[in-house]
């Protein structure tokens, strides 16, 4: 498997949740697959101090950001090409909902990133499986609507789900939701009250869903 991965920044405050990411890219090279990992280039809604949880009085790059957890190894967004990979997979993190998305704002009125709109549609066009751990669901609901997802039990963002026109399932840790039909294999991670031991499970599990779908199991 040749995975796509989209970051959404550096920390989980204000971009991608490092844990989530690291154990993805962990759990595709466990599992003998290989990632290129992608962010878009834009700045950030806002800096937060993940000391004080604070806004800090600055401006980053989403990109530059990104590239601090793919230790400079990473593309901008628009150079994604859907032929190129196996499936698109989103690690969760505030970056998700502030960044790719205005769900931490505008809640299910939210906007979407156009490049991210783009690459989520073209992957779930070409059939290619798309994963998504945390908060990001809420991101694939918004651009595809009738999809069925979990971000584990947190009842708020399942309602805000529903509104967008898509199912939710309960789900605990280790445990994924597949939705066949549409390719998308989601899991909780931090969404639950969670050791990092717990966030590894689920990115062994995303990527062990997504390997099945790729050869149609």
């Amino acid at each position: 498997m040749k995975a796509a991965v989209v970051l959404s920044g550096c920390g989980v405050y204000d971009g991608a949740e490092i844990h989530e990411a690291v154990m993805t890219l962990y759990a595709l090279d466990k599992a003998g697959g290989s990632y290129q990992i992608f962010a878009p280039n834009v700045m950030q809604h806002h800096v937060i101090n993940h000391l004080t949880g604070g806004v800090s009085d600055e401006s980053r790059n989403v990109l530059a950001e990104a590239a601090r957890i793919a230790r400079g190894k990473i593309r901008a967004l628009t150079e994604y090409r859907v032929e190129d990979f196996d499936a698109l997979i989103f690690p969760g993190g505030f970056g998700v909902a502030k960044n790719l998305c205005t769900y931490a704002f505008d809640g299910t009125d939210c906007k979407v990133d156009r490049v991210v709109e783009s690459a989520i549609r073209a992957t779930h066009k070409a059939g290619k499986p798309i994963g998504a751990l945390c908060i990001s669901p809420v991101l694939i609901a918004k651009v595809l609507g009738e999809v069925t997802v979990t971000v584990g039990d947190d009842a708020s963002t399942a309602s805000d789900i529903k509104s967008l026109g898509a199912q939710h399932e309960n789900r605990h840790h280790g445990e994924v939701t597949i939705d066949r039909k549409n390719s998308i294999v989601t899991a909780p991670c931090y969404m639950l009250n969670s050791r990092i031991s717990d966030i590894a499970d689920d990115a062994d599990a995303v990527v062990k869903a997504i390997s099945e779908l790729i050869n149609g199991k």
